[in-house]
C-alpha cells in the first residue's frame, strides 16, 4: 500500500467554522475508508498547516479523496507520496 501526507491548511470559511474540524474529519475518514484508504494518523497542528494526515492506500482512492474534500471549501491541501525504509531499500537497489 502507498503512503501519502496531507499537509492542511484552512481556507478563511474553514477557518471560520474551525469547531466543527473534528466532526469534518470524522467525515473524511469515513469517506476515505469507503474508497479503500486507511487513516493512520491525523494531527492538529500549529505552524505552517493546521493539519497533518496520513493514509495509505492506493493512488487513485487517495487523490479522489482528497479532490472531494477540497472541493467542499474548508482546506487546502499539499500532498505528499512517503516511502518506508523497506521501500527506499527497494527503490536504491534497481537504481543503475
Amino acid at each position: 500500500m502507498a503512503t501519502f501526507i496531507t499537509l492542511i491548511n484552512f481556507t478563511d470559511q474553514g477557518i471560520r467554522n474551525v469547531k466543527d474540524s473534528p466532526a469534518r474529519f470524522e467525515a473524511f475518514k469515513a469517506m476515505a475508508e469507503s474508497l479503500g484508504l486507511t487513516v493512520k494518523s491525523a494531527y492538529w497542528t500549529v505552524g505552517n498547516y493546521d493539519i497533518v494526515i496520513v493514509v495509505e492506500g492506493p493512488e487513485e482512492a487517495a487523490v479522489t479523496a482528497l479532490l472531494k474534500t477540497g472541493s467542499l471549501g474548508n482546506v487546502r491541501t499539499q500532498t505528499l507520496r512517503g516511502f518506508s525504509a523497506e521501500e527506499m531499500k527497494r527503490l536504491l537497489a534497481n537504481m543503475p
